[in-house]
């Protein structure tokens, strides 16, 4: 009998969007055959469930939780394929199942999430609403006490951006208005030295084209791209940013007002980087017409 490896599980489950010990035993049953597992899983109950698992699950919801003491908080997101089930009551409570489940369990990944029993609720789902389901990602901050810091966070009033923050020093309240303000502005890192080298690179490399276009002296050239890329990583730090509820402030300055520090943010918006298939109804009407 073939051995059956862990990423034939997951390579199967991928393809049906059915359980993982639906699909182990499946591979078992057909001997690793991953063709004839899917044959079979599509002559099963599950048939339904898998012909929903090829469509894109970009639309959704993020959630987060924090605990009473502020010393822990999770963020999670949750997809569906169309905005009308993001808002139907079965996929938030769904959702609301998972964030706690989440929440309780400080160590498990979204893999360790399905095998917990939050799997078995989404092909429920699946098969109630028709459409497919993904639990997407997860993150957690955490102190160890809470006398070391906060954690705090703020979801946007339509649930497709979800902020999770943790702060050295600082209050609550502090907290949550640097967290609405990542939310506003989405900021690519903390400090300016935590711009990535290789992003920094690419900028140069694009200022560089542009600058030489201009016909000016190599050395106006050089001043020019490094004024650039000093106002690109002033753009994209948090700390050099003007706080979007004073403009006159940078978060910077927000924070040494109160003697605080940021450790680390976690930003989610609902499916980015998640590539959505654009449907053309002309074309399909027309396709189905030939035939």
């Amino acid at each position: 009998m073939a051995t059956i490896s862990a990423s034939m599980v997951k390579e199967l489950r991928e393809r049906t969007g059915l359980g993982m010990m639906d699909c182990k035993k499946a591979l078992a049953d057909a001997d690793g055959d991953m063709d004839k597992a899917i044959e079979d899983l599509r002559k099963a109950s599950g048939l339904k469930a898998a012909k929903k698992a090829s469509r894109v699950a970009a639309e959704g919801v993020v959630m987060t939780q924090v605990a009473e003491d502020g010393n822990y908080g999770v963020v999670i997101e949750i997809n569906s394929e169309t905005d009308f089930v993001a808002r139907d009551d079965n996929f938030l409570a769904f959702s609301k199942d998972t964030l706690n489940a989440a929440f309780a369990n400080s160590d498990a990944d979204v893999d360790a999430l399905l095998s917990s029993g939050i799997e078995d609720l989404r092909e429920k789902l699946v098969q109630k609403i028709g459409e497919n389901i993904n639990v997407r990602r997860v993150d957690r901050l955490q102190f160890d006490n809470a006398d070391q810091g906060i954690v705090e966070s703020y979801v946007h009033s339509n649930n497709r951006i979800a902020v999770l923050i943790s702060l050295k020093g600082g209050d609550e309240a502090l907290a949550r208005d640097i967290a609405m303000h990542i939310a506003a502005v989405n900021p690519m890192v903390v400090r300016p030295e935590d711009v990535p080298e290789e992003t920094l690179a690419k900028e140069s490399e694009i200022y560089s084209a542009q600058a030489r276009e201009s016909g000016k002296p190599e050395e106006i050239i050089e001043k020019m791209i490094s004024g650039r890329l000093r106002k690109f990583i002033s753009e994209v730090s948090l700390l050099e940013q003007p706080f979007v509820k004073d403009p006159e402030i940078k978060i910077s300055a927000l924070l040494k007002e109160s003697g605080a520090d940021i450790v680390k943010f976690v930003r989610y918006e609902v499916g980015e980087g998640i590539e959505k298939e654009e449907e053309d109804f002309a074309a399909e009407v027309a396709a189905q017409l030939d035939n």
